[in-house]
């Protein structure tokens, strides 16, 4: 069913008067009457009477009013919501984020639900290397992770990052001599590929070698064990921002500690959300 006839329908119901009916749809009255007459015609009823006091609806018209609006209400609800999805403010992004991006991710999300509060969104911590995987799958539509990436992906540089050495207390070591006291905690390859890879740089440009090493499964368990002194690392100088106070952070020399972060997105994807979101992203460092 077409429902221009449905909203003529309505209209010339509620103004009781072709001409007005007509002037409210912005259109001829010939071109208001033939869109009634084929109404009439698809639902085999005559909706309205003429009259000298104007045009007055059937008993048909009467009982058929309340659902044509219905109707007309639902269409134009739908069009306004196509109309939001279109411009990319309904909808649902789901974003990826790494260590680096462990303070600046949360604060884009959080700048893009103010200005989109209509998109449902979903955020979660991912290996720079699995978040490259799930944009070209279209499990992600954003990701925060090291660039560049590889083809076919496309990316923004946001920032630069470093690596640290992080200690329970300041107590004069060299870096050396930390690194022979303290195992040096990494996370699994896994989940830090590269953060160990970046890790790994620094050390043999540096000629270090650490005593003994621990592995564990997330940042938070690495800070933890720091906190207890049971532990060194080299991490990236963004997660300063989530750190607890007292713990010491130490800069590392070399030219081996710096990597830029970024956003990348999969250019083969039609994305008005995501799009907004990158926007967003970009602004975000100027």
């Amino acid at each position: 069913m077409n429902t221009r006839l449905l909203r003529a329908f309505v209209v010339l119901a509620e103004k009781g008067n072709y001409a007005l009916a007509a002037e409210a749809l912005a259109i001829s009255q010939p071109a208001l009457t033939k869109q009634i007459n084929l109404l009439e015609s698809r639902v085999n009823l005559m909706l309205f009477t003429r009259g000298r006091h104007g045009t007055a609806l059937t008993a048909g018209g009467q009982r058929l009013l309340p659902e044509a609006k219905k109707v007309v209400a639902q269409a134009g609800l739908f069009l306004h919501h196509a109309e939001q999805v279109a411009k990319g403010r309904e909808g649902f992004l789901a974003a990826g984020f790494g260590l680096s991006s462990f303070y600046f991710a949360p604060q884009c999300i959080a700048q893009f639900r103010a200005q989109f509060p209509g998109v449902d969104i979903t955020l979660e911590d991912l290996p720079s290397a699995q978040q490259y995987e799930m944009l070209q799958s279209g499990a992600l539509q954003v990701g925060f992770v090291r660039v560049p990436p590889a083809k076919p992906l496309s990316y923004h540089s946001l920032f630069d990052d470093n690596l640290v050495l992080v200690t329970p207390e300041n107590n004069g070591l060299s870096i050396e001599d930390w690194l022979q006291k303290f195992p040096l905690l990494r996370l699994y390859p896994a989940r830090g590929g590269g953060l160990n890879t970046q890790t790994t740089l620094f050390l043999h440009d540096q000629h270090i070698f650490p005593a003994s090493t621990q592995q564990v499964e997330d940042i938070q368990t690495i800070v933890a064990l720091i906190i207890a002194g049971t532990g060194v690392a080299l991490l990236p100088q963004s997660v300063v921002h989530i750190a607890p106070p007292g713990l010491n952070i130490v800069p590392l020399p070399g030219g081996a500690t710096r990597w830029q972060v970024g956003i990348a997105w999969d250019p083969r994807y039609d994305d008005s959300v995501r799009d907004n979101f990158i926007a967003i992203a970009k602004g975000f460092v100027r």
